[in-house]
């Protein structure tokens, strides 16, 4: 009677081998990929959900204020680094004026013409505008210049100078420096 219960015991745990490979086949060929594309559904859902949160909230009056608060923020600190096209005539006005209350003597200031309108690499809106100036002063008074220049809004980047030393005194030294300004490209309509 052992080897009856045997041999049974042994088919029965032979079908129930072969049903597990099978149901296992089965899982890895139908349920398997499935799970991978509920996890990609779930992150679809998830993104749309976010996306329709969002639009929810935009439509609020209270978040509108905020975002419009936000834009003039940013706006604001955008007028600080560039100028607009318009004004960017004015600025070579406004360094020569800050030139003469340095007190630098015969300062020659004139826009880059190789260099005039540069485009920025990846940039659609702004340009960068050279200027070049040469100048006769003191360490001091160049130092003071070069400080009001750099606090000037919107901001004059120094790009590069160069001081020849002078041979008579200490009170004129010849300074060439380049300046660099973004400027707002005209939106044409």
């Amino acid at each position: 009677m052992k080897s009856i219960y045997k041999k049974h015991l042994t088919t029965v745990a032979l079908v129930w081998a072969g049903c597990f490979v099978l149901f296992l086949f089965a899982y890895m060929l139908v349920l398997g990929p499935q799970k991978k594309n509920k996890k990609e559904i779930n992150k679809e859902v998830s993104k749309k959900k976010q996306m329709y949160n969002f639009a929810l909230k935009a439509t609020q009056a209270e978040t509108k204020l905020k975002l419009n608060e936000q834009i003039e923020r940013l706006q604001s600190s955008l007028r600080e680094f560039v100028i607009n096209s318009e004004d960017s005539a004015n600025l070579v006005f406004d360094i020569s004026q800050i030139a003469n209350d340095k007190e630098v003597r015969s300062p020659i200031i004139g826009v880059k013409d190789n260099l005039r309108n540069s485009e920025i690499p990846n940039c659609k809106h702004i340009f960068e505008n050279r200027i070049g100036i040469s100048f006769t002063t003191g360490f001091n008074q160049f130092a003071t210049l070069l400080n009001a220049l750099e606090r000037h809004r919107p901001v004059v980047f120094v790009d590069n100078f160069s001081i020849t030393r002078s041979d008579k005194d200490d009170s004129g030294h010849q300074v060439n420096m380049d300046l660099a300004v973004f400027v707002r490209k005209r939106q044409d309509s």
